[in-house]
Order: structure tokens, then sequence, then C-alpha cells
């Protein structure tokens, strides 16, 4: 897979294109990429891609808060630094979460998270990680890299803590990806190997550049690419057809530490709507879904848990049930006295 043009790259490219004379296009193509709002090509094939400010988050961290009108929400330990968003310090026992308000109803994306792991611990003695999110709940959370297990849509894992004693081909920190339709648990014991959809090792602790992460989701196709080597291009690390995830779920990010710990940072997150043409045929396959699944991967089917009963619905029952047993006591009673008034005929 080409490797995203870096700004440097795409500056050498429209520079070429245009000539002096259209300078004043120059700056505007400019002034719209600076702003973020205007469209970018960043691979052919792809046609472009719009920066959703909703979905998106950069310093200096303006629509982070607890009000009504702030776009993202802490959770647990997190806190609001100056240059970053610290999940969880590098301290036991902590977890802490960042969690988007506002729902996503993009069929296309791609996001861009710019992340930072480091502290004290030596070899193997750091954890535990963060993750990802995109799922249909938000704020809950549990002992899955701080957020609830048995979660319902995508989950990415930046997993720096193998917790698999007996395995020997795995090196650790590992990206892995997982999609849940609320069935399955994530097995700690074993890193999520049972549930996985794939992972690739990633060396991302007390790094001294920048290291980033993107998730793409096109076509209901999941590719997650990262960029840790400090050359500013993409490798490939994941890459899953039939993926299928609704739209409306929240994106988030969480982080937890145990007896092991680190500090994992959140410097930005930027979400992008891809905007790819499909053929009728593909409209037609592409349609919604209300459930996460994947193509060729079978997933426990959920049973939806029935509703309480009401005080009023379990009188009526009770009362029906005692209504009904009163009546077939009394038909019994009718039928057993003219069964004895036909024997005593029967003897005269």
């Amino acid at each position: 897979m080409a490797a995203a043009l870096q700004p440097s790259g795409w500056w050498q490219l429209w520079r070429r294109r245009l000539s002096a004379r259209d300078g004043s296009r120059m700056l505007l193509l400019l002034l719209l990429l600076g702003s973020g709002q205007g469209p970018r090509q960043v691979r052919a094939g792809q046609t472009f891609e719009y920066l959703k400010r909703e979905h998106s988050l950069s310093k200096p961290y303006q629509g982070v808060g607890t009000s009504s009108s702030s776009l993202w929400n802490l959770m647990g330990n997190a806190m609001v630094m100056t240059q970053y968003i610290r999940l969880t310090p590098d301290m036991q026992s902590k977890q802490g979460a960042l969690w988007n308000r506002v729902p996503c109803f993009l069929r296309d994306w791609e996001l861009q998270v710019h992340f930072k792991i480091h502290g004290q611990g030596k070899k193997n003695l750091h954890g535990d990680g963060l993750a990802i999110w995109y799922t249909k709940d938000r704020m809950q959370p549990g002992p899955v890299f701080g957020n609830m297990d048995k979660f319902v849509g995508l989950g990415v894992f930046v997993d720096t803590y193998p917790n698999e004693e007996k395995q020997q081909e795995r090196v650790f920190p590992y990206i892995s990806a997982m999609v849940n339709n609320g069935s399955l648990s994530y097995d700690h014991e074993r890193d999520g190997r049972p549930t996985e959809l794939g992972g690739c090792t990633a060396i991302v602790r007390n790094l001294h550049y920048d290291t980033f992460l993107v998730i793409r989701y096109v076509k209901r196709h999941l590719t997650i690419m990262m960029d840790i080597d400090g050359k500013h291009e993409w490798r490939d690390c994941i890459e899953v057809p039939g993926v299928r995830l609704p739209r409306g779920y929240y994106f988030g990010t969480s982080s937890i530490t145990g007896d092991l710990s680190d500090n994992h940072d959140v410097i930005s997150l930027k979400l992008f709507e891809l905007t790819v043409e499909r053929t009728p045929e593909e409209e037609k396959l592409h349609r919604d879904v209300f459930l996460p699944s994947v193509d060729n991967m079978k997933l426990p089917e959920m049973t939806a848990p029935l509703p309480p009963l009401s005080g009023l619905a379990l009188f009526l029952i009770v009362f029906f049930s005692l209504v009904f047993s009163v009546f077939a006591i009394v038909i019994g009673l009718i039928l057993y006295n003219k069964w004895q008034d036909q024997s005593r005929k029967r003897f005269y």
C-alpha cells in the first residue's frame, strides 16, 4: 500500500503543478488546508478527505470538558495538560478515558491518532497500553484497557505488556484489533488472541519522535497503519475486508495501569470524512447494518434480555393465574360429581 503523502510531499506536488501566475490560487489552497476545512487528496484511487472538527481534537484542547457544549468528555484519571491529554500517569492502578460526545454517521472515514507512551519501567516492567474505540456505548469504565468488556463495535489495542508467558512468537508492544457484537469477552490472559482480527509488533515506548496510528474504514474494508519510525511514512499493520460497522457510534480512547504503569498520552485525534464513489451494485451491498460483524467470522448471536415486569403486569399475571386455578378446580369438581352420579345409576 502506498504511503500517504506528508505535508512536504503534497507541497512539492502542488508547487510543480501551479505556475507563478497562480500565486493567488496557491494562497487560497494553503488557507483551506491550514484551516482543516478544505479537501486534500492523499492517494490515487481515493478522492478527498475532509476534516470533521466535531470528531477531532487538538491543542489547545478547548473542546474538552463537562459542559453541554463540550465535544469531548474526560473520565477517571484522565487530565488535560498544555501539550497533551494524559489518560493515565505513570502510577499503579489508574485508568482514564476520553470520549467524543457526538455520534459519527459517516460511511467512510479515517481516524489519525497522535499518541505517546513513555515511563520509567524497564523491559517488560511497564503496562498496560491504550485502546482506540468506535463503539455503541461511551463513558463505560471497565477492565479492557479502561473500557467495558463485551463492548459493541470496534476496538484497536496498543498492548505494551505480554500477559501470556508461554508465547514466544509475538514481540510487544503489539497492536491488534477486535470487532464485537456484545457477546465476546476480551481475553486478558491471552492478550486478546482468541478474538483478534490481526496484529503487528509496534515498538512505541520511550521514543524521541512522534508516533501515529491511523484507522481507515472504506467500503467495509478496515485498514490500520502506523508511523512509528520517525520517517513520516505509513507502515501497514492490519488489513481486513468485510468488516461491517453500524453508523452512529462514538469515538474514544482509554487506558489502564495495574501493578505496572506508564504515561499514556494523546496529542491529537483527527477524523476525516472520505469521499468514495460506489457502483450501484456496491450501494446495494453496502447498506446500513445494525450490529457489528465480520464476513467469514462467526460471532455468537446476542439474545436480547427480557425487560423486567412492572408491578401492574406482575399483579395481573398472579390474579389471572389464581382465577384460572379456581376455574379449573370448579370444572374438575363438576366433572367429578357427574362421574359419581353416573356410577350410582349403573348400580341401580
